[in-house]
């Protein structure tokens, strides 16, 4: 598809992208400037859809000026429940063929988009960036975060699912069929729901592909183990006990 205003057209976007913001207004002019300059230089018809999850400063003021300026950025307005209930609506609010969730801090350069789209990466339902292994790069990130982030991932493989070396990077692309397919059903509303996006998409037997990237560590990410560890500890139990319940109940399983 062209790249053009969607709603002009009257085209389905391509790609549909989805932003969770969350008292974001000092990170997300840039943010969006810098991912709108780059998607206007794109043959994709697309829209980008900032979903506000109930900030109490002006992220969705900041937001609705980059839409005053062009109607393919849409702001979505949702009570404040969390990074996954955020991603849940917007994704399943979204019309792109391809749908990719993306941090508000674009700690991803907005070139490494197209590793995630055709016809650089094929025959997959799920695409989701990975800051390990060869070809990715971790640019500015302390030594404690990244080892802290090791030794989550270890539970996470312990306790849920093994062979994701990096569930929570925030850099995810979904076909449309992949996010029927899954978010329906995505019950968990903190940042561990990436988690269990995985997890229903291998028992869901769904193609998934992981991606390196070029990552940049910001220093004012909203995560802190301190503070949202134990509630992601617990997070990792309940996700392991409704999907031991949804196996033992086929139609539940198959969605």
């Amino acid at each position: 598809m062209i790249a053009g205003d969607a709603d002009a057209s009257g085209r389905e976007p391509f790609l549909s992208i989805v932003i969770p913001a969350y008292n974001e207004e000092r990170r997300l002019t840039s943010s969006l400037q810098r991912l709108t300059d780059y998607l206007r230089q794109q043959p994709w018809c697309w829209e980008v859809r900032v979903i506000d999850d109930g900030s109490s400063d002006a992220t969705a003021s900041v937001a609705e000026r980059f839409q005053e300026a062009d109607a393919r950025v849409v702001v979505q307005r949702e009570r404040h429940a969390g990074k996954g209930a955020a991603v849940k609506a917007g994704l399943l609010a979204a019309r792109g063929a391809f749908r990719f969730i993306c941090d508000a801090d674009m700690s991803m350069p907005p070139r490494e988009l197209s590793r995630f789209l055709p016809p650089l990466a094929t025959e997959f339902d799920v695409a989701i960036a990975t800051r390990e292994g060869y070809k990715a790069r971790r640019i500015g990130e302390p030594l404690y975060r990244h080892m802290t982030g090791r030794v989550f991932n270890r539970l996470v493989q312990a306790i849920v699912m093994r062979g994701f070396e990096d569930t929570q990077c925030g850099f995810k692309m979904f076909t449309a069929r992949a996010v029927d397919a899954i978010f329906p059903f995505v019950t968990v509303e903190s940042w561990a729901f990436d988690i269990q996006v995985l997890a229903l998409a291998r028992m869901r037997k769904l193609r998934i592909r992981e991606v390196p990237i070029e990552w940049h560590y910001d220093a004012e990410s909203r995560l802190s183990i301190l503070r949202d560890g134990p509630g992601m500890l617990r997070d990792l139990f309940r996700i392991r006990r409704e999907l031991r319940r949804a196996q033992r109940t086929p139609e539940r399983a198959s969605g």
